[in-house]
Order: structure tokens, then sequence, then C-alpha cells
């Protein structure tokens, strides 16, 4: 079900972006609107490339004192994700990444991501270790559940 929306924005943002290219550029003109393309494409690249550089930087520092730098491997995604946004050209695609590349909402954004995508991944492949959620009262299937009294078990002798 998830993947039938993905397919539904993959198709969405691009029309949605058309769209707004051809109001704006009835708007303002389309020599304009090409040239706030480009301008907001290369804006962007040069924000991604120094966000890029303080995360290297922050992840490099994380390293050298021993901590898992999980926080600043997720900003790099982002920061990969939000390059190829603002190269697409487009305005919609432009605020996208914009949003992906800047400090401030990008942390909100990872915080998101953290919660809805990767702690369930985690958890679905170490069977609940990552957040704590195991089973520590027995079981957790009934079918499991054996009885290991003396007699209920046979024991050959070779």
């Amino acid at each position: 079900m998830r993947l039938r929306w993905v397919f539904v924005l993959l198709l969405l943002v691009p029309l949605t972006d058309a769209l707004l290219l051809v109001v704006v550029a009835d708007a303002v003109g389309a020599p304009v609107t090409v040239a706030l393309v480009v301008l907001t494409g290369l804006v962007g690249m040069l924000l991604v490339r120094a966000e890029g550089r303080h995360t290297v930087r922050r992840l490099q520092e994380r390293l050298a004192t021993g901590e898992v730098p999980t926080k600043e491997l997720m900003d790099g995604g982002l920061l990969i994700a939000a390059g190829a946004f603002l190269l697409t050209p487009g305005l919609v695609t432009d605020a996208i990444g914009f949003l992906l590349a800047v400090p401030l909402t990008r942390a909100p954004i990872r915080a998101v991501l953290d919660r809805v995508v990767v702690r369930p991944y985690l958890d679905k492949k170490s069977g609940g270790f990552v957040t704590g959620g195991v089973y520590t009262g027995g079981f957790p299937d009934d079918d499991d559940v054996y009885d290991v009294d003396r007699g209920s078990y046979r024991v050959d002798d070779e």
C-alpha cells in the first residue's frame, strides 16, 4: 500500500512542478522563470556543498571520539537527496531540496524519518532489540511454547 503512495508522489511532483512553471512563466515571463530556476539550483547546490562539508567534519569528530555518527549519516543521506532535488529543474523540487538542505528544517525531517522509517525497520530486523521491545515474559507466539518437564522429552543415549 505504501508503494502505491510513492508512485502517486513520483507522478504528482513533476506534474505540480510543470504546472507551477507554466503559471510563473505566464506571470513574469519565460526568461525570468528560467533564470529563477537556474539561480535556485545554483544557490541550492552551494548550500548543499557547504552543509556537506560541515556534516563530514562533524562525522569525523564523532568517529574520532568513538561515538556512532548516526545523526551525521542521516544528514548525509538527506543532503544527497537535497542535491538531487536541487539539480532537477523546477520550483517545487527546488523547494523540497531547500527544505532538506537547511539545518533548521532538516532536523525535524530527520527525526520523523528516524521514528517512522528507521526504527520500525531495525526493530523488524532485530526482533525488537533496537527500541527495547523484546519479549521478556516468555515466547511471543503460543505455538512456540514447549513443556520441558522430565517426562515430556526423551534423550537417546548412544
